[in-house]
């Protein structure tokens, strides 16, 4: 005999998931973010031209932490929807835009390769987009917890074309490396 779960039993077993999947996501950025200083703890970065609308440097560990809320409350919907024929290929989409979205900050901050950031945010963005599709056929509301993503990926690729206009020669960079030597004038 099968029994329908109430209401109750389906939020809890979607707190339960969120409770792994939330964390999840934010050691996942943590550890990329790591990977590769940024802002200005990267000599290279702090010598690049900034284009005009750049947030302050607070804002992008604060934008990157709410996302990454989102995106594992969203990502426990989709895992809890066990009845959903989509729930597979969609948690497929998630996984490989997450990875595509990990390989940023090593690419741009690590290897200072502004072109290959560039090409990897716009895949992101298509990933991103075909996940919140996904996402929306399965649960409309975890595709709403994506909109704010889809939207700093857009702004995000914007700052970077900027960045790669002001900086045609960024990947030639020499950064600054601080040293022990003292300067004897």
């Amino acid at each position: 005999m099968r029994e329908i779960a109430s209401k109750g039993q389906l939020r809890l077993a979607y707190l339960r998931w969120a409770v792994v999947t939330v964390p999840f996501i934010l050691l996942l950025g943590i550890t990329s973010a790591r990977l590769a200083p940024s802002g200005s703890d990267n000599p290279w970065f702090a010598r690049l031209v900034k284009p005009a609308i750049m947030p302050p440097e607070w804002a992008f560990p604060v934008a990157w932490t709410t996302l990454y809320v989102l995106m594992g409350l969203a990502l426990a919907m989709i895992i809890n929807a066990r009845g959903s024929a989509l729930r597979g290929p969609a948690l497929v989409v998630f996984a490989v835009q997450m990875a595509v979205n990990l390989a940023w900050s090593p690419v741009f901050f690590g290897m200072h390769q502004v072109v290959a950031a560039l090409a990897i945010i716009g895949a992101l963005f298509v990933l991103a987009l075909v996940t919140f599709i996904l996402f929306g056929r399965i649960r409309t509301f975890a595709a709403v917890l994506l909109v704010p993503y889809l939207a700093w990926i857009a702004f995000a690729g914007f700052l970077l074309y900027q960045i790669h206009e002001l900086n045609p020669n960024a990947g030639s960079l020499v950064s600054a490396r601080p040293t022990d030597e003292i300067q004897i004038k």
